[in-house]
């Protein structure tokens, strides 16, 4: 039995676009993995309803759910030793690149992109979105989101450490991609498929990276519908 992937999507089913599901997705395609897809919308909660708590990435395996992005890919790991390695032996500076990603990365683009997501979901996840995400940063998400321009070199500046990387390897992972790689791509691959809003530069060699890994597994992020 394949295994199951539960995998935010908006009023396109084929849409997906949640950067920690993409973590997930192109964790499994490293590990080669079939995989039974299943589109999930925010307020689909009695879906995963099994996993006591209502959010996505979720997989079922062997008979066993497990959710959270980093939970998964430890055990995708851990589960499939015979296939290629996620971590690569070195776990630890990968959840290092991982937590950095989602605290210095993943809230920024979310701030330059939160207005535009509105518009790809299911009508019946808007209401649910607008409010939660309004609660979330004290304001309405065109608010949140009409000072993007300014907030953009300070972005830039931010993600130097990535640059630093780059300027000597090919890959986040060194000289073959890996899941720190993918920890970060999910952010940028979160942006692309919810907004038109240009977040890199044509020269900046992340941008190169970035459409690297987008290419990955014969095109496997790069098939997705987006705006680029």
């Amino acid at each position: 039995m394949s295994l199951v992937f539960y995998d935010l999507a908006g009023a396109d089913r084929a849409r997906r676009f949640s950067p920690y599901c993409w973590r997930i997705r192109m964790a499994l395609a490293h590990k080669q993995l079939a995989v039974d897809d299943r589109p999930w919308c925010f307020t689909e909660k009695d879906a995963i309803g099994f996993t006591g708590q209502g959010l996505v990435p979720v997989i079922v395996d062997r008979g066993r759910s497990v959710h959270d992005s980093w939970e998964i890919a430890r055990y995708l790991e851990a589960t499939y030793p015979d296939r290629p390695s996620l971590f690569g032996g070195a776990e630890a500076p990968i959840r290092l690149v991982a937590s950095w990603a989602e605290r210095v990365v993943y809230p920024q683009i979310g701030r330059m992109i939160i207005a535009d997501i509105l518009a790809v979901l299911d009508e019946k996840d808007k209401a649910y979105f607008r409010e939660s995400r309004e609660k979330r940063f004290g304001m309405s998400l065109e608010e949140a989101q009409a000072d993007r321009d300014q907030r953009l070199p300070a972005f830039h500046q931010s993600l130097e450490p990535i640059r630093a990387v780059l300027a000597g390897y090919p890959w986040l992972g060194g000289e073959r991609p890996n899941y720190a790689d993918y920890a970060v791509f999910g952010a940028f691959q979160w942006a692309r498929c919810t907004s038109a809003y240009r977040l890199l530069a044509e020269d900046d060699p992340i941008l190169g990276w970035r459409n690297r890994v987008r290419d990955l597994f014969g095109g496997l992020a790069a098939k997705a519908p987006a705006f680029d």
